[in-house]
């Protein structure tokens, strides 16, 4: 039985806070400010509340809204037709009133400074994530420091402070959280530490830097482009010299499987571990028990309605690290999916349903799906992904997963660090050997090599790009995919023009082969079938069929307004020093 933690046992100190774990015994004890804030003891609890909700969940569609997915239903938000919400919206502030909570009242504890300070930290670093998603959101967003009540008119009602500014106090409360929190060692299982923050950190100032940088964007508030990349840099640097984390090769035996000859199952293992306390690639991890604390990702990883897109699969090189569009490659082309990942990127079978990756584990017997699902509400694209999906029925059921899940992970502090570097030139092939080369080896894919060979049919990014950073975005998307990074890496890059290319919504190629591999299971075309489109003389599985493949809902400009999302419309009637992000109108 695994060890009870921080998840399991958090108090909601007064508030509401919504979360998609179930079986969450947390005790509903209230508290009034007279009684409490005595004590080191009543900070944690506090603090205990903080972490169900305001640290990343489990989900199994974290990237839907992006190149990398087909979902059942076209995103309005891709296709510029989201509208402007009357309320909601993400423009929420009750996360921020329960930090601020606390960092007005903690002073009133008696205990040492480091021991306080280590629950302001949790607490600061709390804020910080919050703002971190309202910036990306909105961009100006109102900075506030206290629980703000009824009679504070003049901060209720006050207008949006300048991004760059917020993002200065972000950072702020980053540095305070790595300088008070405890290193891993000395953490209690499940709780923030140092390196979470400083991954955390990394992270945001990686987003900004090439923001900044691709957006053409002067500095402000004593922030630039290359400070903030550097300082990406710096971090990751920290974590890597300390030794602490490894690339965790894995078992090909998870979740009760036996790999088939020639197939190992390692990678796809590693997403699905049910006690992550000893693995050295999770930086910080949230844990699960059955009939404890569980989540639903393993369901939801069996009916997402998503799909991989055609273009997401053609981005795996050969395992020999040549593009596969590159004469000579021996790519053996897509007249199925048996030639689509021969001799490929490891990693793109064990994505993917196929026949070398058991789907299920039903009365001790592995078992495999006839094809791969390519219904309309299922796989959708004919590329489900497998990520999260465990082949143990007994997580498959509703509300029952209880494997662990990674908040932090290893993989992520490498890239950050290789992309870093190649954008400040000092990208070496040592450097590439303790980053890019450490996830490559995992998988047994040739080297990275600082003058890689240049895909001969490369995409489109609508700017010049090196062949080093290429590989490097490369290999970011195939490693973070549906970990809920690849969105805010197109609009940090500014590389929406990618979504043009029509890949992004077609699925497997319709052959003869494939249809008869699908015999029984599926039909293609005509009235019944699923729909297909042709495209430079071949047959695609096409989803959106009431869209053309090049609708200009997809094309994004320098000034789109996609951008940053609107805000609602009862707080700009509520709040009239409120301003509209610019291209929506009510």
């Amino acid at each position: 039985m695994k060890i009870k933690n921080i998840f399991i046992w958090s108090m909601m100190a007064g508030m509401t806070l919504a979360s998609c774990n179930y079986t969450d015994l947390s005790p509903q004890d209230s508290f009034t400010d007279k009684s409490y804030w005595n004590s080191t003891n009543d900070l944690k609890m506090y603090a205990n509340g903080l972490y169900n909700n305001m640290l990343a969940g489990p989900s199994a569609g974290y990237d839907g809204t992006s190149d990398n997915f087909i979902n059942r239903v076209y995103s309005g938000y891709l296709y510029n037709e989201y509208t402007v919400p009357t309320s909601g919206g993400s423009w929420d502030w009750g996360s921020v009133r329960n930090c601020n909570y606390f960092m007005q009242r903690y002073q009133k504890a008696s205990g040492s400074e480091a021991e306080i300070n280590k629950y302001v930290a949790e607490v600061r670093f709390f804020r910080a994530q919050e703002y971190y998603g309202k910036i990306k959101t909105f961009g100006d967003v109102p900075w506030y420091e206290t629980d703000l009540q009824t009679g504070d008119e003049a901060e209720l009602f006050k207008g949006r402070d300048p991004r760059n500014f917020v993002l200065k106090k972000v950072i702020e409360d980053l540095e305070f959280a790595i300088q008070w929190l405890p290193e891993k060692t000395m953490a209690e299982k499940g709780r923030l530490h140092k390196d979470a923050a400083r991954t955390q950190l990394a992270r945001v100032c990686l987003y900004y830097g090439t923001y900044m940088k691709y957006h053409h964007e002067a500095g402000s508030e004593g922030l630039t482009a290359e400070g903030l990349i550097t300082k990406a840099k710096e971090l990751t640097d920290e974590i890597i010299n300390s030794g602490k984390y490894e690339i965790v090769k894995g078992s090909d035996a998870g979740a009760g499987t036996k790999a088939y000859e020639g197939y190992p199952l390692d990678y796809a293992n590693l997403f699905v571990q049910e006690d992550l306390s000893d693995c050295k690639e999770a930086i910080l991890a949230r844990f699960y028990e059955t009939g404890v604390l569980t989540h639903e990702t393993g369901r939801q990883a069996g009916e997402s309605g998503m799909g991989l897109t055609k273009d997401f699969i053609e981005s795996f090189l050969m395992k020999d690290g040549t593009p596969i569009h590159n004469e000579g490659s021996g790519y053996k082309g897509d007249n199925e999916l048996e030639d689509e990942i021969a001799n490929r990127d490891p990693r793109l079978y064990q994505l993917i349903d196929n026949k070398h990756k058991p789907y299920w584990i039903r009365n001790s017997v592995q078992t495999q799906n006839p094809m791969p699902d390519c219904s309309a509400s299922g796989g959708v694209s004919g590329y489900p992904c497998t990520k999260f999906h465990s082949a143990d029925e007994a997580q498959y059921q509703a509300r029952n997963t209880s494997y662990d899940w990674f908040i932090y992970r290893y993989a992520e502090v490498l890239l950050i660090n290789a992309e870093a570097n190649a954008e400040l030139g000092s990208c070496t092939q040592a450097v590439l050997d303790k980053t890019i080369n450490q996830l490559r080896d995992r998988v047994g894919m040739a080297h990275l090599t600082v003058n890689p060979v240049a895909d001969q049919q490369p995409l489109d990014y609508g700017y010049e790009l090196s062949n080093l950073l290429y590989e490097i975005r490369r290999e970011r998307r195939i490693e973070l995919v549906n970990e809920g990074f690849r969105m805010d890496d197109l609009k940090r890059w500014n590389a929406m023009k990618l979504l043009e290319n029509p890949l992004t919504v077609l699925g497997i190629r319709i052959t003869p082969t494939v249809e008869k591999q699908y015999e029984g299971i599926a039909t293609f075309g005509g009235e019944n079938g699923r729909s297909v489109i042709e495209y430079k003389g071949k047959t695609y599985l096409y989803q959106y069929s009431s869209k053309a493949l090049d609708d200009a809902g997809r094309k994004w400009s320098d000034n789109d307004r996609r951008w940053l999302y609107p805000l609602p419309i009862d707080q700009l009637t509520l709040n009239k020093n409120l301003t509209q992000n610019p291209g929506w109108t009510e």
